[in-house]
């Protein structure tokens, strides 16, 4: 498999996200093109079938063909990619474009344009993005695929902040009101150094749910003198290239890199410390940063065979431990979670038809 990538930059394996320049992937899949984080191949996601619960079932492969177009959330698109990489595979006939534009970026330039099949989203679609679907005659259909644990992550010589972060901390270091410049304006205890900051840019979902999480939809808003990118990897380098440095992302990309940086636990309210984990997200413990992770397809595309196959197969194999979990790092779909998101597809199908 190829990978025509938008933006350049060291190489991502899903299973081992590798920092720094020059690490190769691994070969993958023929005909399934993945644009946006890295570019070349990564290792394949494996066979048809797994001990962790992935579904066998589907269309056979000599009666599927044609092109399945997917844009949206860099979160969502480790998973997005492993589930292409599988359907693929009984499907060789099918090809599967995998972008990683960010959710906004992918919904205003791809998706509600009538460019793509599916928008990947780490947030629910805006009141606007839905108005500029409907002007172009483009009707999403709202799947949940899992649940992810955003993570704040510092550089690991960062001995100063000791249990880790309150809400109100947070709050105080990305406001763009507040905007402190040390970590001594936070809290007189800690060093007197700058504070350097990474993040996603204002198209990442990531960004948006962490506004309405941590700085509240009606408060003063994100600064923005801080080092922005659509590239979680280098959210990664930057953090790790610095002792002073703070940034945030989804929990996959730290689960890959944790011997690289830390990861903070964060306490809210009258609580404890509570790490970012799978099981602290699914057990509602992680609060507020754990958030449900979508993709969005466009209801006309699902009239097509292989799009609502494709959309099907993702649904079965969102409950799949091995997938989900252990392989991209996010918690998967409750068997009643994956029912109603079922029932919600193929009644969109039905009525595609």
């Amino acid at each position: 498999m190829t990978r025509q990538s938008k933006r350049t930059g060291s190489n991502l394996s899903r299973r081992k996200f590798i920092v720094g320049a020059g690490a190769a992937g691994v070969a993958g899949l023929a005909g399934c093109t993945r644009s946006g984080e890295s570019g070349n191949p990564t290792e394949s996601g494996g066979g048809s079938t797994d001990s962790g619960g992935e579904s066998t079932e589907g269309t056979q492969s000599e009666t599927l063909s044609g092109d399945i177009n997917i844009a949206g959330s860099s979160t969502v698109f480790p998973l997005a990619t492993a589930m292409a990489e599988r359907f693929q595979k009984k499907h060789s006939k099918v090809s599967v474009n995998v972008q990683s534009t960010g959710s906004g970026g992918g919904f205003a330039n791809y998706f509600c344009t009538g460019q793509t099949d599916f928008n990947n989203a780490s947030r629910p679609i805006k009141k606007e993005e839905k108005q500029q679907c409907s002007s172009n005659n483009v009707e999403p259909v709202e799947l949940k695929v899992a649940t992810d644990a955003l993570t704040v992550i510092v550089n690991n010589k960062n001995d100063w902040i000791g249990e880790g972060l309150t809400v109100e901390q947070l709050r105080q270091i990305w406001s763009a009101k507040s905007k402190p410049k040390t970590w001594a304006d936070v809290n007189p205890e800690w060093p007197d150094e700058p504070l350097e900051l990474f993040g996603p840019t204002d198209a990442s979902g990531t960004y948006d749910y962490f506004i309405e999480a941590v700085l509240g939809e009606e408060g003063p808003g994100h600064r923005q003198d801080y080092s922005a990118t659509e590239q979680d990897r280098t959210i990664v380098q930057g953090v790790q290239g610095s002792k002073y440095a703070m940034g945030y992302l989804g929990f996959a990309y730290y689960s890959e890199n944790k011997d690289a940086v830390q990861a903070v636990p964060i306490k809210d309210g009258d609580g404890g410390y509570v790490k970012p984990s799978l099981d602290n997200a699914l057990q509602g413990k992680y609060t507020p940063l754990s958030r449900p992770l979508f993709t969005y397809a466009a209801k006309s595309s699902l009239s097509k065979n292989h799009v609502a196959e494709f959309a099907k197969f993702w649904l079965q194999n969102a409950t799949s431990k091995k997938i989900v979990a252990e392989e991209v790092g996010y918690v998967p779909l409750s068997d009643e979670e994956q029912s109603k998101m079922m029932k919600r597809l193929e009644s969109a199908i039905q009525e595609a038809n």
